[in-house]
């Protein structure tokens, strides 16, 4: 049997045990031009918790009774389609399920005998592409300069603050708690850390960064983005990659009090969405790739077991009871 986590209500506020359901159907079978894969491990990322809500966005969202959306990476077992055989390993939109019925557009091929699975849905995924994109295109970092991150031990944040570092740039990262930010400084290589849960944020900013900041990456939106804001230098650029301290509000989101620091340093607060990357993915892989074969990027996941765990595990993101990349092992290899 194939289990699934299907989308049985929208949240309002924090998911709860209403809103998924996990049920049992049969294995697909492909189709002419299909593939059926066989999943090992399915991300788990802030994004989803918008993907919920019947609102306006970069993505429909998921449907009453759908599937829930994630990505994943797994086995073919089965194939109808010339370009993938039994036995390759892909990484795509496979949703919360363990066997997916696709016809393979948008997944790519992966090769589990150069980096574990779940790198493939973490650094050489989707958030390690967001990282890539949205510090260099869209932050434009220059050698020397001051960035600071927050969300820093997690996914995107860890991997972004350490592509900083490879470019040469002052890397401060904003994380929660002494064990992260530890993790920052002792395994990544920032320059400094801020434990946004035991410390004040904007006298904490100001001692990391003395000069200011030139880009902060943000991941996180609420007071922090007020604080990076605050401290913001001529011309600094901040590009808005997320803000998981909003995403279960029940009372509107709050937005950023400090805006007028862009107009008088003459900043500019972009959003970006890595779909509009696509097409430059393999180069930013290749990149990467080198990066951590040289022991320059390093990669962690967090990985727990079992589909009937998916809600407990995916609730780690909000609660910061996570390091690196959270990933869902559903499948035995």
């Amino acid at each position: 049997m194939n289990k699934q986590v299907i989308l049985k209500q929208r949240p309002v506020g924090l998911p709860d045990e209403s809103t998924w359901e996990t049920v049992k159907a049969d294995i697909p079978s492909a189709k002419e031009g299909e593939v059926v894969v066989k999943q090992h491990y399915i991300s788990l990322d802030p994004a989803m918790r918008g993907w919920m809500n019947d609102a306006k966005s970069y993505l429909p969202p998921v449907g009453i009774g759908e599937v829930m959306r994630a990505g994943s990476v797994g086995e073919v077992v089965e194939s109808k389609h010339p370009d993938f055989q039994v036995g390759d390993y892909l990484s795509g939109w496979g949703g919360v399920q363990q066997y997916a019925a696709t016809d393979a557009k948008g997944w790519f091929k992966v090769d589990p005998n150069l980096v574990s699975l779940p790198t493939y849905i973490g650094t050489l995924g989707m958030p390690g592409m967001t990282a890539y994109f949205g510090i260099l295109e869209v932050g434009k970092i220059k050698e020397g300069e001051t960035v600071l991150i927050s969300g820093a031990a997690g996914a995107v944040g860890s991997i972004a603050g350490q592509i900083a570092k490879i470019k040469g740039c002052k890397v401060v990262g904003i994380a929660g708690g002494a064990e992260k930010c530890a993790y920052l400084k002792d395994e990544l290589g920032f320059d400094g850390a801020i434990d946004y849960k035991n410390e004040d944020i904007h006298a904490a900013i100001k001692r990391e960064c003395p000069k200011g900041v030139d880009v902060y990456f943000d991941n996180v939106g609420g007071d922090i983005l007020d604080a990076a804001l605050a401290n913001l230098r001529m011309h600094g650029r901040v590009p808005l990659c997320g803000a998981i301290s909003q995403y279960n509000s029940t009372e509107g989101i709050a937005g950023p009090k400090n805006y007028l620091s862009l107009l008088v340093n003459r900043g500019t607060m972009q959003g970006f969405i890595i779909l509009d990357y696509a097409k430059d993915y393999q180069k930013a892989a290749m990149e990467m790739g080198t990066w951590m074969s040289q022991g320059k990027l390093k990669s962690r996941e967090d990985v727990h077991e079992g589909i009937e765990n998916f809600r407990e595990t995916f609730l780690r993101l909000f609660s910061g009871e996570k390091l690196g990349k959270l990933v869902l092992k559903v499948m035995d290899n």
